[in-house]
């Protein structure tokens, strides 16, 4: 636990702190420690009133490197590419942090991170988490690149703190405080560089196949994801805009495309069953979330065009896209 490394400096001792918590101080040593949202409350609220400062979870995540994401890290490492960690990193982002979600997208352009929590929690907590993340995907790409870390703009739906300094002093980062969501709480990274064309030196296809099958079974027991078709939906969705040819998508599992096919027979679903609801989840969401306009959203989710966008989303949703806007989310033109 990183904390022993920052909290000492301020007089707070972490071990007393856990003892009084009658927390498993032993078992959070451990890299794949799992500990209860209600505990990481009462942690983080009693290091404050005992006089943490407000750096605290800043410090934190500048202190998390790659490895510390444990076998998730490891995949992340063995990635060809930083575009690769990254997917590597969203697909698999509970078991780094189960209280969060991450939603990774790409182009030429460079990339987005979108951090979001998956639980309700108190704002010291909100706030804690809000920076450790930010800092320490930072962090992670300091580590990807050598720490060549590209340009970046990191947006927090938090007002600023009063460390807020540590943020301005933060070399080629771009820190935005106060932003606003129609879906509560974020942070977004967005990393100005064509991230498909940064190379990482510890890439090692073997070691990723490993690392792969280990987060798989891991989620597995985390989630309790029991049918095949479940796993399939969630790695797609997690890959954001590109989605996955069958081909591709046998190559990452390394499985056939007639083994593959043939699981999901077994389930009563095909492949492309599959890819039009989860393309029909993220066009509603970006409908109601975003502000890309229609034709936009018809380009990231693969179509050639808006109006076979139209025809698939009215054939589910009984609507138009424009429609769909209108009722349930945000206002711009097509």
């Amino acid at each position: 636990m990183r904390l022993a490394d920052i909290l000492p400096r301020h007089g707070i001792d972490l071990h007393a702190v856990l003892r009084a918590l009658d927390l498993p101080e032993d078992a959070l040593q451990q890299a794949d420690a799992r500990i209860a949202l209600a505990d990481v409350e009462r942690l983080i609220a009693t290091i404050v009133g005992a006089g943490a400062p407000s750096e605290t979870g800043f410090e934190l995540g500048r202190l998390l490197s790659v490895s510390t994401h444990s076998v998730v890290g490891f995949g992340m490492l063995s990635s060809p590419t930083m575009d690769d960690a990254l997917r590597f990193v969203a697909r698999y982002f509970s078991l780094v942090m189960p209280s969060f979600r991450l939603r990774y997208r790409s182009d030429r352009d460079g990339g987005t991170l979108l951090f979001t929590p998956v639980v309700a929690m108190s704002r010291v907590c909100l706030y804690f988490h809000l920076e450790t993340i930010a800092t320490a995907a930072l962090r992670d790409l300091d580590d990807l690149t050598g720490g060549r870390r590209p340009r970046c703009r990191l947006t927090l739906s938090m007002p600023a703190p009063p460390h807020v300094r540590r943020y301005e002093a933060l070399h080629d980062v771009e820190c935005r405080f106060g932003a606003e969501s129609s879906t509560g709480p974020f942070i977004q990274l967005d990393i100005f560089e064509d991230l498909r064309t940064i190379p990482l030196r510890l890439s090692d296809p073997n070691a990723l196949r490993v690392a792969e099958a280990r987060c798989r079974a891991l989620i597995d027991q985390v989630t309790g994801i029991e049918r095949f078709s479940e796993w399939i939906a969630m790695t797609i969705r997690e890959m954001g805009d590109d989605v996955p040819t069958l081909q591709e998508l046998s190559r990452i599992l390394n499985l056939t495309t007639r083994t593959l096919n043939r699981y999901l027979e077994r389930e009563g679903t095909c492949y492309r069953e599959l890819v039009g609801n989860i393309r029909f989840e993220l066009a509603c969401e970006r409908l109601t979330t975003s502000m890309m306009s229609v034709t936009e959203i018809a380009y990231s989710l693969g179509f050639h065009d808006s109006a076979n966008f139209a025809r698939a989303f009215r054939a589910r949703a009984g609507c138009t896209p424009s429609e769909y806007r209108r009722r349930f989310g945000m206002r711009r033109p097509a």
